[in-house]
């Protein structure tokens, strides 16, 4: 079982909009995740895209383009990202726990994020 990341490894020290599609993320504790626009889009936690009560994922990801851009990149508190898609969508709170998890899973290079959250 792996334990929840906890103390630098879910504080940014820097978040940078690369460009349109990317967005990157240095954690306190030196890791550097990389997170296409898309990707982040189809792992979206808002109550429209994820079942409040069960969890199920509502959004369907073949809907999200691969060209989909980072409209607007915004913080929310301390402990969380918003993004304003090109899609028109900006409810989803990114929390940076959450988007720990999300590039951790990604670790190998080999796996997207939509293959992590399903």
């Amino acid at each position: 079982m792996m334990s929840e990341p906890r103390g630098p490894a879910i504080e940014p020290r820097e978040i940078k909009q690369e460009d349109d599609f990317t967005v990157r993320i240095t954690w306190a504790d030196d890791r550097e995740c990389r997170f296409r626009a898309a990707e982040l889009r189809r792992a979206c936690p808002c109550a429209q895209c994820v079942n409040e009560w069960t969890g199920e994922r509502m959004l369907n990801a073949a809907t999200i383009s691969e060209e989909l851009e980072i409209k607007d990149l915004s913080l929310v508190g301390r402990y969380a990202l918003n993004f304003r898609w090109s899609d028109g969508h900006e409810t989803g709170i990114y929390s940076f726990r959450y988007l720990r998890e999300l590039c951790e899973q990604t670790q190998s290079g080999s796996q997207s994020i939509k293959e992590g959250i399903q």
